[in-house]
């Protein structure tokens, strides 16, 4: 049998593609640091996380994250931000992870905790007990993860029912992106010639790729030229094949697909184009001298840039037409509209004051709605009073409807009606955590099951809190010591001056201790 290789491709403030990337168990420390990078040929000041301690190794995106299924993570998480100019304490969120009975280790500040102080560290640990595929994670604290705190987590499966198609495990507000990155490599539009990413393929193999996008900001039309990708996964829920040409992929939302190295030997275009094209970009039309691009190398072919056009007909995916791999496929509730125990319509808008749901503005509150909930202080209705807070009764089907955005909640949920899709699909809808809900006119509807306790946060670019039976909740020692560590540190090291960033002063919002910042 013909073996199949996997490549974990992610894509951030640009994109990026890695072959065989450092990776490390489930049970490891993580170093946040400050590091001066030029991945495109453009120096810029980034937090990165790295794996030893006697020299700095930070990678760009971090390194992979790797456990089977089952296993219990223990990441200690170490602060050693030290650049004044940017803020400096921390956090992390585990996308994808399901966090059952283990709230407090989500990762989003001023939800489920206070930000990591520099100097300072703290140990998640939360179990998947049933969750494989593919994920990744991210500083969940203002807008961080976007100066590259962020990197690809792969949970295995050793019964994984696609493995017939392989045999092995690989060989080898927002800033907009002004250039894309493969493998941590790229070019920007004007700039230097700097060798870009290759991945090495052999003639009849077969490859599982895994994308990742870890966007700021853009979504991304991937595709390789001359080749089909088939489809068999989608934010870590195992999917009918499904054979396309071209992914769309929005911010947080991961697929793999199979790639049958199948043409002649040469070199082709991978091509990841962001919506968010800047003038620079607009300049270079798209993927003009290997901007936005990486190259898929066959064996025996000479080390150029490949001279491949693209696909003259797209087969872009839809991700209405994708199945879930399951025994019983079907969403939970009735199957019709408002089939559900709780509905819910969540109508986006815009204020003086910024994004609104239902007419209300969501500001992060100054002290963790997790803490509050188990101190006793307040009820889960008195946590956000003038935001967009619902709380839901336990084990009950909810339905969410929603206009055009891109969400992100904290289950994976059933896409009953997908944007731009007319018809309800309560029957084998596809299971995902990260939905996008299309342009102006569309409406998303999704389904999920209140089965774990905690303040979840549904949110892009504006937030909804979800607080699913909060007196069933439990709490570590050190989660109870992050906020008071936090709060002893001075003004200078929560806030960013805005000399050194050189920002203009209308663009700069403060925020409370415990908030987000640019």
């Amino acid at each position: 049998m013909n073996i199949l290789l996997y490549t974990v491709i992610s894509v951030a403030l640009s994109f990026t593609c890695h072959p065989a990337l450092a990776a490390v168990g489930p049970r490891t420390t993580l170093k946040v640091t400050n590091k001066i990078i030029s991945p495109d040929g453009f120096q810029r000041s980034t937090r990165l996380v790295i794996i030893r301690s006697t020299v700095v190794q930070g990678s760009h995106p971090g390194p992979l994250i790797t456990a089977k299924k089952g296993e219990t993570f223990r990441l200690n998480v170490v602060n050693n931000l030290t650049d004044k100019t940017m803020l400096r304490s921390t956090s992390i969120h585990w996308h994808g992870m399901l966090q059952q009975q283990s709230a407090w280790a989500d990762g989003p500040v001023g939800i489920t905790q206070c930000p990591i102080a520099p100097g300072n560290s703290f140990l998640y640990e939360f179990t998947n007990k049933n969750k494989a595929g593919t994920h990744w994670y991210h500083s969940h604290f203002g807008t961080q993860y976007c100066d590259g705190l962020r990197g690809p987590m792969v949970i295995y499966d050793p019964q994984d029912p696609h493995k017939r198609l392989y045999d092995g495990p690989s060989l080898g507000g927002l800033p907009v992106a002004d250039s894309t990155l493969i493998n941590g490599k790229g070019r920007y539009p004007g700039g230097p010639p700097v060798s870009l990413s290759v991945v090495d393929v052999q003639p009849g193999r077969r490859y599982r790729f895994r994308l990742v996008s870890m966007s700021c900001d853009p979504n991304y039309t991937f595709s390789i030229d001359g080749h089909d990708l088939t489809v068999i996964e989608a934010d870590g829920e195992n999917t009918i094949p499904l054979v396309v040409n071209t992914i769309q992929i929005f911010a947080g939302q991961r697929y793999s697909f199979i790639l049958h190295a199948n043409q002649k030997v040469d070199n082709y275009w991978i091509r990841a184009l962001p919506n968010a094209i800047t003038n620079e970009m607009k300049l270079a039309k798209g993927f003009e001298g290997g901007v936005n691009s990486a190259i898929l190398k066959y064996k025996g072919a000479r080390a150029v840039d490949p001279k491949t056009s693209k696909q003259k007909k797209t087969n872009l995916l839809s991700e209405a037409k994708l199945r879930p791999l399951l025994k019983d496929p079907r969403a939970p509730g009735r199957p019709v509209s408002g089939g559900a125990d709780v509905n819910i319509n969540l109508v986006m808008s815009m204020n003086n004051k910024g994004f609104t749901v239902n007419g209300k503005n969501f500001h992060e509150p100054s002290v963790p709605l997790l803490l509050q909930l188990m101190s006793g202080a307040k009820t889960a209705q008195e946590l956000l009073p003038d935001g967009p807070l619902y709380v839901l009764p336990r084990n009950k089907v909810i339905e969410l409807t929603m206009p055009a955005g891109v969400v992100g909640g904290p289950h994976p949920f059933s896409v009953v009606k997908s944007a731009g899709d007319t018809k309800a699909n309560y029957i084998n809808p596809i299971r995902r955590d990260v939905v996008s809900a299309g342009d102006a006119g569309s409406n998303v509807t999704i389904r999920f099951v209140t089965d774990n306790p905690g303040p979840w946060i549904m949110h892009c670019g504006l937030a909804v809190v979800f607080a699913e039976d909060p007196e069933s909740m439990s709490l570590k020692a050190a989660w109870k010591q992050l906020c008071p560590i936090y709060d002893a540190l001075p003004a200078s090291a929560t806030s960013v001056s805005l000399v050194s960033r050189g920002l203009n002063h209308s663009r700069h919002a403060h925020h409370p201790k415990h908030g987000s910042s640019l």
